[in-house]
């Protein structure tokens, strides 16, 4: 195992200011910022700077959208499990699983398979978050990914044709940084025809990794009730307003970071399935 001490030690500090810079904006905790500067360390100080550069890519979006249009969306916060500060469970979550493709890239050397992986889950947490974060304030109702029933907006597992074609934009930011360093990545050649193909593949990629996020949501994460307000939410053990919360349905430790860490997980095996197939 061939690794770059300077590289690791430039990568920790890149690392650790850009988690202090987020932890200073309100958008990382303190467990969150602990865990993006290992996180990132990883990513950064064994991949490169072009792994790196999907992982900002992702990062610096997603907490963008988190701020844009805060007072809209406020009304449905009480749905979900957590604040717009991410703990280390959501920044692990969100991008454990190519932290991991890394590491295998270093122990069993395959640039072009663990790349489109790790581009793929992190798509995959690009498109879950857009959809999450603007899917909300489209104008249609959405409808449960199982049954097709209208539910209300921010509901586990509720999807609508706007949410899906943002999701699928967040998707193709990152699968269009991933295909534009894939050679700088990989050092394998590209070609125009690969590079749309890749470019694609791992959007699509993205969004089968969102769409399962979705379906988690609504068979099997655990949602709750609050017994004072009468509405469904993510929070346990108590919902916003200090009730504590009962569980109507779905497995009890299924909570919305295992969700996403299977959201991220599908994506980058839909992304490695396409890998196979293109050679």
């Amino acid at each position: 195992m061939d690794i770059n001490w300077v590289q690791l030690l430039v990568g920790f500090t890149a690392a650790l200011l850009v988690s202090i810079a987020a932890r200073r904006a309100h958008s990382l905790s303190l467990s969150g910022a602990i865990a993006a500067t290992l996180l990132g360390t990883v990513i950064f100080g064994l991949g490169g700077l072009a792994w790196a550069l999907i992982l900002l890519t992702f990062f610096i979006t997603s907490t963008l959208l988190s701020r844009l249009f805060r007072k809209r969306k406020q009304v449905y916060n009480e749905k979900y499990s957590k604040g717009s500060e991410r703990d280390a469970g959501q920044v692990l979550a969100n991008g454990g699983i190519a932290g991991l493709f890394v590491i295998l890239n270093i122990l069993f050397p395959n640039a072009g398979l663990w790349w489109l992986a790790f581009a793929g889950s992190l798509a995959a947490a690009n498109a879950d978050t857009w959809a999450t974060e603007l899917g909300v304030l489209g104008h249609s109702e959405p409808i449960l990914i199982t049954s097709g029933k209208k539910v209300e907006r921010g509901t586990s597992g509720g999807i609508s044709a706007f949410g899906t074609l943002i999701g699928f934009g967040g998707a193709l930011l990152v699968s269009l940084v991933a295909a534009l360093c894939w050679t700088w990545a990989t050092g394998l050649p590209d070609s125009l025809p690969l590079f749309l193909l890749r470019w694609l593949g791992v959007g699509v990629a993205g969004v089968l990794g969102s769409l399962t996020d979705s379906w988690l949501g609504a068979t099997v994460q655990a949602i709750y009730t609050c017994p004072t307000c009468n509405k469904e939410t993510e929070r346990h053990p108590l919902h916003s307003c200090g009730t504590p919360t009962r569980l109507i349905r779905g497995l009890a430790w299924m909570d919305n970071d295992w969700v996403n860490t299977l959201c991220t997980l599908a994506g980058a095996l839909a992304a490695l399935i396409f890998g196979l197939v293109l050679k």
